[in-house]
């Protein structure tokens, strides 16, 4: 029986740890959209570990790089951004792994998964935002929550209560930022896989 957690694939979940952290603190804001709402690139190695290495290796990159985050540069959403990250872990790797091993983990297996997975997450990430994340932002913030909306309506004048936040906030939100973490490590997993980047370890994961 081969070794689930081998030398090779402990150094490959820690330098995507480390890689997923750095990407993590380079986040970005998009016109239109609320000011905590931050695009960033770090779901690319969590796909890596997560074709490369299997769930448990996601797992652990998925939580090690929110740590590497609050130690380097702290929280932009006292800490309710984090908290969701958390929650969404589950439902962004389990999914994933479940549907391209069923597959046979091939390459079709992989953008399979990865497309199935988007509905998921963006209907996770609005229940998410309606009954936890954004009442506990507007808590942190000292805020009711109809404030936290009228700060979003300032950017967007169409979004006037909760559902139209939801619909042209949230929803549109998380497709761009999903949409183009799966597209680049969809990308960059098959072009390590066929350098051998990852050692064989994509052999068992």
């Amino acid at each position: 029986m081969k070794n689930k957690w081998s030398t090779k694939k402990l150094v490959l979940t820690a330098m995507l740890s480390a890689v997923a952290g750095v990407l993590m603190s380079l986040e970005f804001s998009l016109p239109m959209m609320p000011p905590f709402y931050k695009v960033d690139f770090s779901d690319i190695p969590t796909i890596i570990a997560l074709f490369a290495a299997g769930p448990g290796s996601a797992a652990c990159v998925e939580v090690i790089k929110i740590l590497i985050k609050l130690f380097t540069v702290g929280t932009n959403s006292m800490y309710v951004g984090e908290f969701a990250n958390l929650l969404g872990i589950v439902l962004f790797i389990l999914p994933v792994y479940l549907i391209y091993h069923k597959l046979g983990k091939t390459k079709r297996a992989a953008f399979i998964a990865l497309m199935a997975s988007i509905p998921i997450r963006i209907t996770f990430s609005c229940f998410i935002n309606a009954c936890i994340t954004l009442p506990l932002y507007a808590k942190a913030m000292g805020m009711p929550l109809n404030e936290v909306v009228a700060i979003v309506a300032s950017v967007n004048p169409l979004i006037q209560d909760l559902p139209t936040f939801l619909a042209l906030a949230t929803v549109p939100f998380n497709l761009i930022k999903i949409s183009l973490n799966y597209v680049a490590g969809y990308w960059l997993f098959e072009r390590l896989k066929a350098t051998n980047f990852t050692g064989g370890i994509a052999d068992y994961a």
